[in-house]
């Protein structure tokens, strides 16, 4: 018979540094504030402008050393300087909330390719790209780490109009196998979450049918 136990989240987190990408707002914000209130350093990337604001209110409410980095998860170029950035002010990292995201609803028969494409390069490549820049510092470290991606249950049900979603979803679960078991040697832990909707800006975009909009 299988042994289950309990989960015990009071564990403490002090003098970690965490990254929180897709941090400014919703599911990535209230993981932010959680690694701050036990004790995380916090970094709050996201693609939109109030980083800043978002990481002053975590560090005033907390009590924790925080920073904000507007970063496009697309762009190689952008997760470098976001990671300068973070090391600059953190000097390592042993953390990474891996959460962008990109949502636009049609059906299999409408969407455009290039709309799949767009699913394709936030949600998995960005994904993927910003995982790679996070583990190897954690390599260079000789320390392990955690890495968690937001994935969906949209990886393993049919949802009607969500093509491009489940494409790039499903990417990730596959991509979190292959890092898991490459970088446990490094002891470096991957996984993934995958929620139902979310009671988001997005999630009730998506609740109500529409669903179109970016969050990294």
């Amino acid at each position: 018979m299988i042994q289950y136990e309990k989960v015990n989240g009071d564990f403490d987190l002090t003098g970690k540094a965490a990254i929180v990408v897709g941090g400014a707002g919703g599911i990535g914000e209230s993981t932010a504030r959680m690694y701050a209130k036990k004790g995380a350093k916090v970094a709050i990337v996201d693609c939109k402008d109030n980083c800043p604001e978002v990481a002053e209110a975590i560090a005033k409410e907390y009590g924790v050393q925080t920073i904000g980095v507007k970063c496009d998860v697309t762009s190689q170029e952008s997760v470098d300087a976001m990671m300068a950035a973070v090391l600059e002010a953190f000097e390592e990292v042993n953390i990474l909330a891996a959460m962008p995201g990109f949502v636009d609803l049609y059906r299999a028969a409408d969407i455009e390719i290039s709309t799949i494409e767009k699913h394709m390069a936030i949600n998995a490549v960005g994904v993927f790209r910003v995982c790679q820049a996070v583990a190897n510092q954690m390599i260079r470290q000789g320390k392990g780490g955690k890495i968690v991606c937001i994935t969906s249950q949209a990886d393993f049900i049919a949802i009607n109009k969500h093509v491009g979603y489940t494409m790039s979803k499903a990417a990730v679960v596959g991509m979190i196998k292959v890092c898991a078991l490459e970088w446990a040697e490094y002891g470096i832990n991957v996984n993934g979450v995958a929620p139902t909707v979310v009671n988001t800006y997005h999630g009730r975009e998506s609740m109500a049918g529409k669903g179109q909009g970016r969050h990294d």
